[in-house]
């Protein structure tokens, strides 16, 4: 996010407490990444992914006064990053996963270049293959096992972080994560069948 687009709040804070939150360019340059990385692998798409992030920094900004140090400032930031998500999603404009602009990012190419270089062309070409499988599995899970299932394993947040995150208990919680890797090894291996 760019620094100027937070340029035009005021920082002063009146009357209440002091909160992490009162130094906004601190805790945007500790977790703005992180937010981004989430928001990214959740739309697949880059420019939607960067006006969520901005918006969860000036929400969580806004409500600076209401964070109790109850939970971790990452913990309530990808809370309001989960619930700006969840309200995007619910509009009719938006159409998860399935848009093909030249915004749109395909997360399964960054994760070529996690295999190892010296792999055969082979090997590459398979690892690729099942990673374009999993996204494709991740691309059609409910929302919430989406989430879960990004939460934990792309954000490795542990369980009780994602209860926290999404405001579920802990055994929807997972639910959910076994149900949405109950489908990711299923299609995984009726895709692995239908190659033999």
């Amino acid at each position: 996010m760019p620094s100027h687009a937070l340029s035009s709040i005021s920082l002063t804070v009146s009357h209440s407490p002091a909160t992490p939150f009162d130094d906004i360019d601190s805790v945007v340059a500790l977790y703005e990444q992180r937010i981004f990385r989430f928001l990214l692998v959740s739309t697949r798409d880059a420019d939607l992914a960067q006006s969520l992030t901005q918006d969860t920094f000036l929400r969580a900004w806004s409500a600076r006064a209401s964070f109790r140090n109850e939970c971790a400032v990452s913990t309530w930031l990808m809370r309001i990053a989960v619930n700006l998500l969840r309200d995007h999603t619910r509009t009719e404009r938006f159409r998860f996963w399935k848009r093909a602009t030249t915004t749109s990012v395909d997360v399964s190419d960054p994760a070529i270049h996690l295999i190892h270089l010296d792999s055969s062309a082979e090997t590459r070409l398979i690892a690729s293959e099942q990673l374009a499988i999993v996204w494709d599995t991740v691309a059609r899970l409910s929302a919430r096992q989406r989430s879960v299932f990004i939460l934990r394993f792309v954000e490795e947040l542990d369980l009780t972080e994602i209860a926290t995150v999404t405001g579920l208990p802990v055994s929807t919680v997972k639910s959910h994560l076994y149900r949405a890797l109950a489908n990711i090894r299923a299609r995984h291996s009726k895709a692995t069948q239908d190659a033999l």
